[in-house]
């Protein structure tokens, strides 16, 4: 589509949307030109995205205030330019790219979130929460600390929040393990039973969003048995904690004589979950294979790729993708400038395998699941492609962009957030043409 068509476009949506306001799959209220690449990606007809920003640093989450304000979490400080952990972006002018970027914070982290007047972000030990004042792009006061003392580790050491309707703050502390052996990723190394690491990781915690210097033992302990899932979200249609589960890596290292270099590449499953109070995903013991469906015991346990033992007791995904796409964000779409079918459905961020060798790496975009009714209404389908800039990367390294964040702006727009070059995208709906 050319600019032209665009901008005719927008003031059509101008129209339509001072005239009924909530319109389902109206094109965006907008001024903004859409690249002419979509900025190096692919996305539906109807869709286009603008380059907000480029090179704002090593992103991970964003959030976007109400009056489009945008905060990126980065996980490295780099250079004199960049003195904060966060990123505060600003458009001045109402072309849809940032004209104004500071940086702020001591820390550098992973989830971030607005929630009323408040910007919450979570470095790898604690979370923390900014006062935001009308009109101030950059909170003038320190922040305060809502939970300290977190686990520090080396892997999986990335936090990330859920915020439900009654005041709660849910927090993923992913397992510091592949598969909580004796020596962690060494060949034939036994499963340790029970797995001590459970006691303070391996699953998602519950706090008080609003009280302050909580512990890891003020809060509570809502599910476990769960890898990693920095991909969180309350999904609020359904009243419904739910996230995307990062599977166990190397079954054909560590453990030859039971799979191939094919079945390790394509195994475990990405496990998309419905998450209750007291769940417990069977984490280290089982995993789920989308191939067979259904879970199987790991190999650290006694497993071959095909023994179940008690396995079939933890709940199954409620959605299963390959292997290795690393689930890194998840979002519940509740906008009105998408059609109507993108309503209340997710869309979640693959960052992108860097272990599916000789196999080519996958995953690298970001998908759409329709859902109706609190439940997947039909299968997953891909929304933006085209970040890893190449068909078949054969190493993280070699692609272009990896998608990190997801954000919902206040028009319904949908921003994703790039941990290779710092790039912002924000997608919007032109209509079909």
């Amino acid at each position: 589509m050319d600019n032209a068509k665009i901008r005719a476009t927008a003031i059509f949506a101008t129209a339509l949307l001072a005239a009924g306001g909530a319109v389902f799959g109206a094109p965006a209220k907008t001024n903004v030109e859409c690249a002419k690449d979509n900025g190096g990606i692919t996305l539906p007809e109807g869709f286009c995205a603008v380059v907000v920003a480029d090179d704002v640093g090593s992103a991970r989450h964003l959030a976007v205030n109400k009056n489009g304000d945008i905060y990126v979490a980065l996980s490295q400080v780099n250079g004199d330019s960049r003195k904060g952990g966060i990123a505060a972006l600003r458009d001045t002018n109402g072309d849809g790219r940032a004209d104004v970027t500071e940086y702020f914070g001591d820390e550098t982290g992973t989830g971030i979130a607005v929630r009323g007047d408040w910007l919450y972000f979570a470095p790898d030990d604690k979370v923390l929460r900014y006062r935001l004042k009308p009109g101030q792009l950059v909170p003038e006061r320190k922040p305060e600390t809502i939970v300290k003392n977190l686990p520090e580790q080396d892997e999986h050491s990335a936090k990330s929040m859920a915020f439900d309707a009654r005041g709660n703050m849910y927090v993923n502390i992913g397992a510091p393990s592949n598969s909580c052996q004796r020596s962690d990723r060494a060949p034939h190394s036994p499963g340790i039973k029970p797995c001590s690491l459970l006691e303070r990781h391996g699953g998602i915690w519950r706090f008080k969003a609003d009280k302050e210097n909580q512990t890891q033992g003020d809060g509570k302990r809502y599910a476990t048995g769960t890898r990693n899932v920095i991909a969180l979200a309350w999904n609020t249609p359904a009243d419904q904690l739910e996230g995307v589960q990062m599977g166990r890596d190397q079954l054909h290292d560590l453990w030859p004589e039971h799979f191939t270099t094919k079945q390790s590449a394509e195994l475990p499953a990405e496990e998309f979950l419905e998450i209750g109070e007291g769940d417990n995903f069977g984490w280290p013991y089982c995993y789920y294979d989308q191939l067979q469906g259904k879970r199987v015991l790991a190999p650290e346990y006694g497993g071959d790729g095909k023994k179940t033992d008690n396995c079939e007791k933890y709940p199954r995904p409620i959605m299963a993708f390959p292997g290795h796409w690393a689930p890194i964000a998840l979002l519940f779409y509740t906008g009105k400038q998408f059609p109507e079918r993108y309503r209340e459905g997710a869309f979640i961020a693959f960052h992108g395998s860097w272990n599916r060798a000789p196999e080519p790496q996958a995953g690298y975009k970001v998908v759409f699941v329709p859902f109706a009714h609190g439940k997947p209404a039909g299968p997953y389908e891909t929304f933006a492609d085209g970040f890893a800039g190449t068909q078949k990367p054969m190493s993280s390294g070699d692609a272009q962009y990896r998608p990190v964040g997801l954000a919902q702006g206040p028009d319904g727009s949908l921003y994703i957030s790039d941990s290779q070059r710092g790039r912002i995208w924000r997608v919007i709906y032109v209509g079909k043409q």
